[in-house]
């Protein structure tokens, strides 16, 4: 499969659908973990944008893997800040708040 990506110049292509899919993933997560956790949940953020930045180094061989882990890795740090903005959100009653 990666001599067919190679022999194509497909690289590029494939990272950029990869990236898009990973973001499109995290803006729910952002939602939903803000609003059954709070902002208590940004730790979780933390350690699976540092678990993607061991990752990206560690598959440094691969470049499709080590791009892939550190769009995950980044893209939870970005979580952590979005996490924050959510509740802001929350509070001016763009998103619905949980009753507890």
């Amino acid at each position: 499969m990666m001599q067919f990506i190679e022999t194509y110049h497909l690289t590029g292509v494939l990272l950029g659908l990869i990236t898009f899919l990973i973001i499109g993933l995290f803006h729910p997560l952002v939602i939903k973990g803000e609003y059954y956790f709070g902002v208590k949940c940004w730790w979780v953020f933390a350690l699976l944008g540092i678990a993607g930045i061991a990752a990206a180094v560690y598959f440094d061989g691969n470049t499709l893997v080590s791009v892939s882990c550190g769009v995950v890795a980044f893209s939870s740090f970005w979580g952590i800040g979005e996490l924050f903005e959510q509740k802001k959100r929350v509070e001016k009653g763009w998103f619905p708040k949980r009753e507890k």
